[in-house]
């Protein structure tokens, strides 16, 4: 471990080893060396790892980043920018699909796709933001008693439509968000009061692991690559 308690850098381990050797001279043992050479051999083809596959911030992807986390900002500045974050993120990571490939469950054994994830989320939206914090009163998106998981399974409808709607959820969740404070209480409970403060970031930690199931179904689907 170094100093700042994190793992060192192969680059770090090879200066280390120079010094071990210029110091100690003979005394260095074969494995050290061994150890060495193969660092080094590793540190030589990292950055050949992932040549020639696409990244978010190449032309491949047609949604451009928009959303910029500033580091200095007011605790309700920080929270919802992470939310339209990962809300922008996921967008991406649909961005320049063919609709029928947005069905395809492309990393087995999970039945998720990208088209599931976005009635999966714009479901989310309406029932947290809308229904429950909110109270209005609005049918729940893809889901019944007798259906529980029709958002991931039912995928018989358009997929570009499912984006829309997300993002019609979306937009109605930040008009609901800018006429609240952090300290409200949501207007219906779930096992228990909840405020604004609390619900944002529980749909920070719902996008955070949805998108990294987005980041592999879209890796599955061409190979993009990226955040």
């Amino acid at each position: 471990m170094g100093t700042s308690g994190r793992p060192p850098r192969p680059a770090q381990c090879q200066r280390t080893a120079r010094i071990l050797i210029g110091s100690r001279g003979p005394k260095l043992s074969r494995s050290r060396l061994r150890i060495s050479e193969r660092i080094e051999q590793v540190d030589d083809d990292a950055p050949n790892i992932r040549e020639g596959r696409p990244v978010t911030s190449s032309q491949v992807w047609p949604v451009a980043r928009s959303v910029v986390i500033a580091r200095h900002a007011d605790e309700r500045t920080t929270l919802l920018t992470y939310l339209d974050y990962y809300r922008e993120t996921f967008d991406l990571k649909c961005a320049g699909v063919d609709p029928e490939r947005l069905s395809q469950r492309s990393s087995p054994p999970s039945t998720m796709s990208l088209h599931g994830l976005a009635r999966h989320l714009a479901g989310v939206e309406r029932w947290w933001f809308a229904i429950n914090f909110a109270g209005l009163d609005l049918p729940m998106l893809y889901y019944s008693d007798d259906d529980p998981d029709q958002d991931f399974d039912s995928l018989d409808g358009d997929p570009s439509e499912a984006l829309r709607v997300w993002r019609d959820e979306c937009e109605r969740s930040r008009g609901i968000v800018a006429t609240a404070d952090l300290a409200d209480v949501g207007a219906v409970e779930r096992n228990g009061s909840y405020t604004l403060r609390w619900l944002v970031l529980r749909m920070i930690a719902e996008y955070a692991q949805h998108v990294g199931h987005a980041d592999l179904l879209r890796e599955g689907i061409d190979g993009a690559v990226g955040s």
